[in-house]
């Protein structure tokens, strides 16, 4: 069944039963921040191209979702290309991080981080995921797609959709669809999608394949690089007697990693430790839990006056050893996760969203044995180009627990001979914000 919106691009059709095996020139598998960006950005710059993005939730799941994230100025102007976050007006709802403190509980060396320093309107942003799920579904409604529901119930009567009309150019939307199979030969990918009401199997073929499906650390099967940290990232909403506008706080205390960072009001908290400490606190009264906050992080911003929403999420780092298999690329957290420390995982996750379309873009427009459509040579491409940014991200998110996780007197004394000189050496300095703000240009 179709449905045609009032003055909008955008068509709808209802596929409760649909035996026809339906064909893509890109097929991406999950609909997540990562997943619906790369789809944006190619309808945007590609729409002779027919794009599949398959999205096994429904929207008002994303919408609901609690969880905060830190984005990047980098990532802020990826997502202005996607159309997600308009330069006009006050762009997506978020709360600008303007300076950032870093520093080693109970031992000397500290750095700051200023945007002032390095020419952007900030160093990064704070939101909230399900008001950038919405903003990314409001700027899909601009660009010309078909959203192609799973079935909720039987199917009423309607006039069937053309055929001609599914293998349209432009992205084609199928909500909420689950991949539940995936193979390849050297001629297409084949993925099976199924739905929690339909149990007939709906089958598409595409030229290439994205997996942008991750999930969290806990419930992803093992990849090439491993390492369960033994901690549990807790976070949680607090408010404090002194916020400090525009100020992230970065600490590197025995137990992990403790984050505070500026959201509307109050502060966005991660506060990394052992499972067994991440229960105890979870579990503690309210004023017991500030308490020991304030003694965790200090004086800088007074006591610490309500928490919010406390939940934990265990961490690892799980990374593929090479992110493209023949007609399957991986991005994202299906490419890798990553600790949460420096809030590289998402923001990387975009960046490989931003060099998969410019790939592939590439490449169907120089493509003549192909006839405009990128083949299995821009992914090869796509991988090579992401290496450095990827390896180097990965490698710093890493190591920075493991080292900061040592207690030991000496090693102390070194990390802080290392903060403290950031600050006598900028170029340094400078290099290690401009990772963390855009990563490097493969």
């Amino acid at each position: 069944m179709t449905h045609a919106a009032p003055a909008s691009p955008m068509h709808c059709a209802s596929l409760a039963r649909e035996p026809a095996a339906r064909r893509f020139d890109v097929a991406i598998v999950g609909a997540g921040p990562v997943g619906t960006t790369l789809a944006l950005m190619l309808a945007q710059r590609a729409p002779q191209l027919r794009v599949a993005l398959v999205d096994g939730r429904g929207a008002q799941a994303g919408y609901d979702d609690p969880r905060t994230l830190a984005l990047s100025h980098g990532s802020r102007e990826i997502l202005a290309r996607a159309g997600a976050w308009p330069h006009s007006g006050s762009g997506l709802d978020s709360t600008p991080i303007q300076h950032i403190h870093v520093s080693q509980a109970r031992r000397f060396g500290s750095t700051e981080i200023d945007y002032l320093d390095h020419g952007v309107p900030a160093l990064g942003y704070v939101v909230r995921y399900g008001t950038l799920m919405r903003a990314l579904d409001a700027a899909m409604s601009r660009v010309p797609a078909r959203f192609e529901h799973a079935p909720t119930s039987l199917p009423s009567p309607a006039s069937p959709t053309s055929p001609a009309s599914h293998d349209a150019p432009g992205l084609h939307h199928f909500r909420p669809y689950r991949a539940i199979a995936l193979r390849q030969d050297s001629q297409q990918v084949t993925i099976t999608l199924g739905t929690s009401i339909d149990d007939q199997a709906h089958t598409l073929h595409a030229t290439l394949a994205v997996n942008a499906e991750g999930g969290l650390f806990e419930g992803q099967t093992a990849r090439p690089h491993v390492r369960d940290y033994g901690q549990t990232a807790l976070v949680g909403f607090v408010t404090c007697e002194r916020p400090r506008i525009g100020w992230a706080w970065e600490r590197f205390t025995p137990d992990g990693p403790l984050a505070l960072l500026p959201q509307e009001n109050g502060y966005a908290l991660v506060w990394c430790c052992s499972h067994a400490e991440a229960k105890r606190r979870r579990e503690m009264d309210d004023a017991s839990f500030l308490a020991e906050l304030h003694v965790a992080f200090g004086d800088r911003m007074g006591q610490f006056t309500s928490i919010a929403g406390r939940a934990g999420f265990p961490l690892g780092l799980n990374a593929l050893g090479h992110v493209v298999d023949g007609r399957v690329a991986a991005i994202g957290n299906a490419a890798q996760t990553l600790h949460p420390v420096a809030g590289q995982g998402l923001n990387l996750g975009l960046r490989d969203a931003f060099d998969l379309t410019d790939t592939l873009v590439r490449d169907a427009r120089t493509s003549a044995v192909h006839h405009g459509v990128p083949g299995p040579a821009a992914l090869t491409a796509f991988a090579r180009r992401r290496r450095a940014d990827r390896g180097l991200t990965i490698r710093i998110t890493d190591l920075l627990p493991l080292v900061f996780g040592i207690d030991a007197a000496p090693v102390a004394v070194l990390r802080g001979m290392a903060l403290a000189g950031l600050d006598l050496v900028p170029p340094v300095k400078t290099a290690f914000a401009r990772q963390m703000m855009f990563g490097q240009r493969g």
